[in-house]
């Protein structure tokens, strides 16, 4: 119910806006997709396999699905089950001398950031910044990222 009334809502508003219902943040996309391949614990989705992430809440998709670039052969993006350890607004990569905007990390220097969405990253999962800053505003620390093959 609690999902259909934020859908309901956030269709009412322009794209690019956000609305906030309760303690959720709802951010409308030109398509959302009615389900994500995660568990309902998830506060964050990735499919490896699909190049595509969301942000949940109760197992109810509250944004995207997103595209995204991840890990290139020798640095794979790990699929499991992880917590949000530490976020940045504005970091930059020691190892690889790059910046890194809206940095929120969950598995040690694996990160969901502002990236190119044409070239596969080191590990790391690049996202566009719209949507890497919606990540970051709305993935508090010791929220659960899965990440699915």
């Amino acid at each position: 119910m609690r999902a259909r009334r934020l859908a309901t809502a956030a269709a009412s508003v322009p794209l690019g806006l956000a609305l906030m219902v309760g303690a959720a943040v709802v951010m409308p996309q030109q398509a959302h997709a009615a389900t994500a391949p995660c568990a309902a614990t998830a506060r964050a989705c990735l499919d490896l396999s699909d190049n595509q992430a969301w942000l949940m809440d109760n197992g109810n998709v509250i944004y995207g699905p997103v595209p995204v670039t991840h890990g290139k052969p020798g640095w794979l993006t790990p699929p499991g089950t992880f917590k949000v350890q530490r976020k940045y607004r504005h970091y930059r990569s020691k190892q690889f001398n790059a910046p890194m905007p809206y940095s929120v990390f969950f598995n040690g220097g694996i990160a969901f950031h502002q990236g190119s969405l044409t070239q596969k990253s080191h590990g790391c999962v690049h996202l566009s910044k719209e949507a890497a800053s919606t990540f970051f505003h709305t993935l508090r620390i010791g929220d659960q990222v899965q990440v699915v093959p």
